[in-house]
C-alpha cells in the first residue's frame, strides 16, 4: 500500500467536513479509567485534522498533536489555533520527538492501524510517564446492521482501491501485541452520522481506499453510490452507524 503517512494528503478537505467526531462518553472514560485529570498532559498520535485533539482540549488538558502528514497537520493547526494548550508536532508514532517521561496519557484516534506496532510501543513507553495510559480509539463503521450499510460495504468491496487490505489492519491482534502481557480493556459506545447525498459522497471520498476523480472506477462508484442513496434514503438522508471502540491500558506496571 502507499505510504500510510501520505495517503490522506489529497483528502483533507473531505476529512474535515465529513469524518465523525467522538461521543462525549470517550472523555468520560478517559477521566474515570485513564487518569485524565485536569493537569494531565496528552500526546495525541496521528492527530490528523484535530478531531480527537479538540475533544481533549475542550476538557482543559494540554495536548501535543503528533502528525506526520503536512497537509493534515496544517489543517489541525488551523482548527485548533484558538487553543493555547495545543502544540503541533511534526512527528510520527515511531518518532514523536517528545522528551522521555513527558506525557500522562497517549491517545490515537483512527490511526493505530497505520503504526509499526513494535516500534511505536517502544516510543510510547519512552515518552509515557510511569503509570500512564494509552487509549486507542476508532469509530468502527458497522457494515451489516442495515440494508443501506450492507449495500455500502458491497460498494467499497467492488470499487475500492485497496479496501480489503485496509480492513485487515483493524483486527485486535495488533492491539494485543501492543499492550503485551499487561493486557487491556475495551469499551464501546454507539454513535450515528446522518448524511444527505452530498455528505455521503464527501464521507466516501474522505477514505484513503476509494478512487478519486480521474482515477479508474471513480465514475462507476459515484453512479452506484447515487443508486444506493436513492434506494435507501428516508426524508433525504441515510445514516452511518458506528461502534466507537476504546482500547486502553498501561504500558508498564509502575
Amino acid at each position: 500500500m502507499p505510504d500510510s503517512a501520505q495517503r490522506f494528503t489529497t483528502r483533507v478537505e473531505s476529512y474535515i467536513k465529513y469524518r465523525p467526531g467522538y461521543p462525549a462518553e470517550v472523555i468520560e472514560l478517559l477521566r474515570s479509567e485513564c487518569g485524565l485529570i485536569n493537569e494531565a498532559v496528552v500526546a495525541d498520535i496521528g492527530s490528523g485534522t484535530g478531531i480527537l485533539s479538540e475533544l481533549i482540549l475542550k476538557n482543559g488538558n494540554a495536548v501535543f498533536g503528533v502528525e506526520p502528514n503536512e497537509a493534515m497537520r496544517t489543517a489541525g493547526e488551523q482548527l485548533l489555533r484558538g487553543y493555547p494548550l495545543f502544540t503541533s508536532i511534526n512527528g510520527s508514532a515511531e518518532k514523536t520527538t517528545l522528551p522521555e517521561d513527558s506525557v500522562d496519557l497517549i491517545t490515537a484516534g483512527q490511526a493505530f492501524h497505520w503504526f509499526d506496532v513494535p516500534v511505536a510501543r517502544r516510543e510510547f513507553s519512552r515518552i509515557l510517564k510511569p503509570g500512564g495510559f494509552v487509549a486507542l480509539i476508532w469509530n468502527d463503521r458497522r457494515v451489516d446492521s442495515t440494508p443501506f450499510l450492507r449495500a455500502y460495504e458491497d460498494l467499497l468491496m467492488n470499487f475500492g482501491t485497496d479496501y480489503g487490505q485496509v480492513r485487515e489492519l483493524y483486527g485486535e491482534s495488533a492491539v494485543q501485541e501492543f499492550f503485551a502481557q499487561l493486557g487491556f480493556k475495551v469499551k464501546s459506545f454507539d454513535s450515528i452520522q446522518p448524511f444527505d447525498f452530498a455528505g455521503l459522497k464527501g464521507r466516501t471520498l474522505s477514505a484513503s481506499y476509494t478512487p478519486e476523480p480521474g482515477q479508474p472506477n471513480f465514475q462507476p462508484m459515484m453512479e452506484r453510490l447515487r443508486e444506493i442513496f436513492d434506494q435507501y434514503q428516508a426524508n433525504g438522508q441515510v445514516a452511518f452507524e458506528y461502534d466507537t471502540k476504546v482500547y486502553y491500558g498501561p504500558l508498564s506496571s509502575a
